[in-house]
This record gives C-alpha cells, sequence and structure tokens, in this order.
C-alpha cells in the first residue's frame, strides 16, 4: 500500500486552493488545512487593506504550514498555500521534506474573473497582479505538478489526483 503525501495546493489567489484543496483531500482520504488559517491576524489585516505581504511577513506563516505539513509525514495530508516563491517552497520543504506541490495554475483573466465572484474573502482583486508578479513556477527539481483550473473543481479535483497518481 503506498502511504499518501502530504500535498501543499498552491497558486495564486482565486484559483481555487480552498475549494480544491478539501476536494482533494476527500479524494484521497487524508485530513485537510486551511492555509490561511495559519496566518497571524496582522497578516489578514495588511491584506484585507491591500497592502501586499514581505518576506519577513510570511516566514511565521510557512512556518506554522510546514510544521503542520510535518506532523502528517508518513498519514498524508493536504494543506492551501499560495507557495508563490521557490524560497517559500523551499522553507516549506525545510520543515516538511517529502512535501508535494499540486501548483494551480490558469489564465490571468479566468482567476480574476472569479475572485470577483468570491463572496468574504480577505484578498482583494487588486492584489492580483503582485501576486503573478511574484509568483515563480516550480522547478524540475521540485516534486509537483501543475493543474489548469479551467472546468468545475470536480474537473479540476479529478485532474489534480490523476497527475497526483503519476507523480513518483
Amino acid at each position: 500500500m503506498r502511504t499518501s503525501p502530504v500535498v501543499v495546493v498552491m497558486g495564486v489567489a482565486g484559483t481555487g486552493k480552498t475549494t480544491i484543496g478539501p476536494l482533494l483531500a476527500a479524494r484521497l482520504g487524508v485530513p485537510y488545512a486551511e492555509g490561511d488559517d495559519f496566518h497571524p491576524p496582522a497578516n489578514i489585516a495588511r491584506m484585507s487593506a491591500g497592502t501586499p505581504l514581505t518576506d519577513e511577513d510570511r516566514w511565521p506563516w510557512l512556518d506554522a504550514i510546514g510544521s503542520w505539513a510535518h506532523g502528517r509525514a508518513g498519514l498524508g495530508g493536504v494543506v492551501s498555500c499560495s507557495a508563490l516563491k521557490r524560497s517559500y517552497r523551499d522553507r516549506l520543504r525545510a520543515e516538511a521534506p517529502g512535501v508535494v506541490f499540486v501548483h494551480l495554475a490558469g489564465d490571468r483573466a479566468l482567476i480574476e474573473d472569479r475572485m470577483s465572484h468570491r463572496q468574504g474573502h480577505f484578498m482583494p482583486t487588486a492584489l492580483l497582479d503582485s501576486q503573478f508578479a511574484t509568483l515563480q513556477p516550480l522547478q524540475r527539481d521540485e516534486a509537483g505538478v501543475v493543474v489548469d483550473v479551467s472546468g468545475s473543481p470536480e474537473e479540476i479535483t479529478e485532474r489534480a489526483a490523476q497527475a497526483l497518481a503519476g507523480h513518483p
């Protein structure tokens, strides 16, 4: 029997991390953790005000997510986390070396449209450009897969599960 990996569902705001993460966790039969819940209140206040976070703002958040992922090693789990920069993913891997990334990727226009329709989220569409500017796609030496976000949540989840099944 193959052990479920700890999966970090990553991507810019609006790609569906909070929607796909729980669906993927259910599909894999493992717990889900919402990455936004690991943010300290000061980070949420900054983002709510339309102020992008600095790397220094993100370190404690990434360490908390990495600690959760480390605790799930060998058991499996899914956590959402933008993980936009290589250095952020390196930080997560330092805490939880076996994590696998599912990069939800898509066309900017589609993502902006989805963001404009969601209710009650602290991330304004005004920060989408900074998210895309910050994004460093997965590199060949990083464990992970890229999944297109077009289609329904069920279709995206199916693509992610298939991509993970084919991942070494």
